[in-house]
């Protein structure tokens, strides 16, 4: 597995503002990256990505995945942004992701 080796810009429409970034237009195909390649070290996540597909499925999918690898999925040095313009969306994928991570950083 290549944990933390790679940034990964899940967004059904936009391309991220510089290169380097691997993209998945949806949240299956961030899923099967994260599957195949590991937690990679940055995720800049859009909340809308068609239809009734959002981000909070790749994170929910990310916690699950840390759950079940006893907390060594995701990496300590992991950063994460969220560039969706909705508001909601966006406090939702912050909310979630930042709770886990802090629950789990308080436990170590």
């Amino acid at each position: 597995m290549h944990t933390g080796t790679y940034r990964l810009f899940i967004d059904d429409i936009r391309d991220p503002a510089s290169e380097g970034w691997v993209i998945a237009r949806t949240s299956a195909k961030a899923i099967a990256l994260l599957e195949t390649m590991g937690c990679p070290l940055e995720i800049s996540f859009d909340h809308d990505l068609g239809g009734d597909d959002t981000g909070m499925v790749v994170v929910k999918r990310m916690i699950e995945m840390d759950l079940d690898a006893a907390g060594r999925f995701i990496p300590p040095e992991f950063f994460f942004s969220v560039h969706s313009a909705n508001p909601v969306g966006r406090e939702n994928i912050s909310g979630l992701l930042n709770s886990y991570l802090g629950h789990r950083t308080a436990e170590d």
